[in-house]
């Protein structure tokens, strides 16, 4: 693998730590700007809206830019946003900065995959978009818990403003590495574009990744009340426990993209099966603490297997129109996916039938995603060519 797809790793290590270091730093951020916990959490649900909503815009709206200018940009942007971050004053301007340093975060994966494909050869294209996910996975094992020890011991603007070094580190490493555009880029009409992101097959393919990642975030949301309350860990257990999940992203993340480089439609559907299989099983594994510790690694590897492919066939959906607008709506669809998870686990905890129920509640949301992926795999069914490209 080129070393520039480590470039673009060390970008999406610094993306995951600015969106997932937050919910280590709740209290100290409530606390110093005078607003309540739940206030503070909606600083997550600010963020994901940003990514949600600016993704598909901005890469359209920078659709004639080189990528490799763009994704410069791009952390310019992520590294100005997080030094706002640090100087934000209120709740107020942490809000914005934070939404501000979002614009960066779909538009950066989105065209980031489009260049990882095209580093490599057409058979390890999906293998290549995991190398560079593989930075957001190290980011939930790695600079997540130490951007919260940072926080907690020095204060919360601290772990901000050494994220801003990472940001800077990793501009510095993508100007190095990534090669300059040898051509021209999507420069077509953006009203095309996002006309062809409206056909049937792309919004099955959009909503297959909103389904099968709102499963993962209805339980991993919820991990640590699963870990202490039901499995019966102390407090203190969850955060170690937490690293084995984050050796199950790896290890999923991978061979999901070796699995989808070979046959990706069997992948799509099987990862989404795993994790439901993984979902279900996990409310029984939550009752004895090593069978919890065991589902936990397997939740992170089926969460993250399901990823790659997903990704490459929202990709194929698209065909030749919009590749980086398709990725970056992609993108967008894991983080409505998160939100959605989050609410539908919130509400079977808080009205029924319980928290010791979200597992099995949660795996209703992938099997849901195979009817509508098959739906979109028919509808290309008549295009000529497609299927043999997916499959």
């Amino acid at each position: 693998m080129p070393l520039a797809l480590y470039a673009l790793a060390a970008g999406a290590f610094g993306i995951g730590v600015t969106e997932f270091v937050i919910m280590g730093l709740l209290l100290e951020v409530s606390a110093d700007l005078g607003v309540s916990i739940a206030a503070a959490g909606l600083l997550i649900s600010g963020y994901a809206l940003g990514v949600v909503v600016g993704a598909p815009l901005l890469t359209a709206f920078t659709s004639r830019w080189p990528r490799k200018t763009l994704l410069i940009a791009l952390m310019a942007i992520f590294t100005a946003g997080n030094a706002a971050c640090a100087l934000a004053p209120t709740y107020g301007t942490l809000m914005a900065a934070r939404m501000l340093t979002a614009l960066a975060h779909g538009t950066f994966f989105g065209v980031g995959s489009v260049v990882a494909t095209g580093l490599v050869a057409p058979d390890r294209k999906a293998s290549a978009i995991a190398i560079m996910f593989t930075g957001l996975t190290v980011a939930t094992i790695l600079g997540v818990p130490l951007g919260s020890w940072i926080g907690q011991q020095f204060g919360w603007r601290v772990t901000f403003w050494t994220v801003t070094l990472v940001g800077l580190a990793a501009l510095a490493v993508i100007a190095a590495f990534v090669p300059k555009d040898t051509a021209t880029p999507e420069a077509g009409d953006w009203r095309a574009d996002f006309r062809a992101m409206g056909r049937r097959p792309v919004l099955l393919g959009l909503l297959t990744t909103v389904l099968g990642y709102a499963g993962v975030f209805a339980v991993f949301t919820y991990i640590a009340p699963l870990l202490t309350d039901i499995a019966g860990f102390a407090e203190s257990a969850v955060s170690p426990i937490l690293l084995v999940f984050g050796g199950g992203l790896i290890v999923g993340n991978l061979v999901g993209g070796r699995l989808a480089d070979r046959h990706l439609a069997p992948t799509v559907f099987g990862s989404l099966i795993v994790l439901a299989a993984v979902l279900a099983l996990m409310t029984f594994a939550v009752r004895n603490p090593v069978s919890a510790v065991i589902f936990v690694g397997l939740l992170g590897a089926s969460a993250f297997a399901t990823v790659p492919p997903l990704q490459m066939w929202v990709l194929e959906k698209a065909g030749g129109a919009g590749k980086s607008l398709a990725s970056s709506f992609n993108i967008a669809a894991f983080n409505l996916g998160n939100a959605l998870g989050a609410w539908l686990g919130g509400v079977v905890i808080a009205h029924g039938p319980g928290l010791g129920s979200v597992a099995w509640i949660a795996a209703l949301l992938p099997l849901a995603a195979l009817p509508v992926a098959f739906l979109s795999l028919r509808r290309d069914s008549g295009r000529p060519g497609v299927v043999e490209s997916t499959v």
